[in-house]
């Protein structure tokens, strides 16, 4: 339905849903895009690794539209959490109120998702 897929590339994991940016322009909605690099983990816990997170969501009324992630650990989990909040519908201010889990060598306090959507 929303086109959720991931893959493994050498070290990397690349994971998608909904719309890209390019699909969205090409569907002429009226998007906007927030990237944020975060950790996959809490940072004080070591092994932190990297990911980098896109979403699209609707300009006008914050409808989440898309998201693609890029990183080494943790990818699957967002991505499977932004194809639900897809499925249902959720603007990016509903992501904040998720209750997802946390301790230290899985989440920080504020999962990533949960930091981009309080940036929008």
């Amino acid at each position: 339905m929303w086109g959720t897929s991931i893959i493994k590339f050498f070290d990397l994991t690349l994971g998608r849903t909904g719309l890209t940016e390019q699909e969205a322009k090409n569907l002429q909605i009226a998007y906007a895009v927030e990237t944020i690099t975060a950790s996959d983990h809490a940072g004080y816990y070591p092994g932190t690794e990297k990911m980098d997170i896109k979403l699209v969501y609707h300009k006008e009324n914050n409808l989440l539209l898309g998201a693609q992630i890029i990183g080494k650990a943790g990818v699957d989990k967002r991505i499977d959490v932004l194809a639900t909040a897809l499925y249902n519908n959720m603007t990016v201010e509903q992501l904040t109120d998720l209750d997802l889990a946390y301790a230290p060598p899985y989440n920080g306090v504020w999962d990533p998702i949960q930091q981009m959507a309080r940036k929008i």
